[in-house]
């Protein structure tokens, strides 16, 4: 499971936005089921950031969010996302070491 997150950040406000994020992705890379997370700017627009994370499932995803210090820290960063885009995502292929798998949809369609 993949968690987009885009962000409009003033370049005023950078230093502050990274320190949180830094926070949020310390504390969602605590929770079992987490892959790895990156924080990151666009180079054509500096005030454009993206947060992403991955994890095992939809479950440990929401497991995840579940302790008192994210509901605390993370939620209120997370909440202050762009929403015109969705922003959770199933995995369907990943690459590592060359190879390229491909997962089963985690939909119920």
């Amino acid at each position: 499971m993949l968690l987009v997150c885009r962000f409009s950040v003033a370049a005023g406000d950078a230093a502050g936005f990274s320190s949180r994020a830094h926070r949020a992705l310390d504390l969602l890379g605590a929770s079992r089921g987490f892959v790895d997370g990156q924080v990151g700017r666009s180079v054509d627009d500096p005030e454009s950031w993206i947060l992403t994370a991955r994890f095992t499932s939809i479950d440990a995803y929401r497991r995840a969010l579940s302790p008192f210090d994210v509901r605390e820290h993370v939620i209120p960063l997370l909440s202050e996302a762009d929403t015109d885009a969705p922003s959770t995502y199933e995995t369907l292929l990943s690459t590592t070491d060359g190879t390229t798998t491909r997962h089963p949809t985690l939909r119920a369609d």
